[in-house]
């Protein structure tokens, strides 16, 4: 059936909770709903809610995923240190993994995201949410 909306999966974060919003300014998530929901069609598992960093974004940008470059083609303000963001699951493996992971909202963060990263992980990496 052409032009359906994908099917979300339930909302629960990593804690087994209701899943928290994580960020309306700037609006975030697959569904762009200020959620880190997600759905079979989520190829990149945009579930991990963050807070970013310069830090992160530096590296983001260097690994190829510029997230601090405004693009009003798309509607995307870029992200400023202090924003929150629904990133995608394996790349938040690859910061953690190379040392400069942003801080996480365990709250905000969909379950599926331990699919890709451990629960521990995660945990390692939480703020006060």
């Amino acid at each position: 059936m052409a032009g359906r909306m994908p099917e979300m999966d339930v909302s629960v974060n990593v804690l087994g909770e209701l899943l928290e919003p994580c960020s309306i300014a700037p609006m975030t998530g697959y569904f762009r709903d200020g959620h880190c929901n997600t759905c079979a069609e989520d190829s990149g598992s945009h579930t991990v809610c963050v807070t970013v960093t310069a830090e992160f974004l530096a590296w983001s940008k260097y690994v190829g995923n510029d997230l601090s470059t405004p693009r009003p083609e798309y509607r995307f303000a870029g992200l400023k240190p202090g924003d929150s963001w629904c990133l995608c699951a394996a790349r938040f493996l690859q910061a953690h993994d190379e040392g400069c992971a942003p801080q996480v909202r365990l709250r905000a963060t969909h379950q599926r995201a331990t699919k890709v990263v451990p629960l521990e992980v995660l945990k390692g990496c939480a703020g006060k949410d």
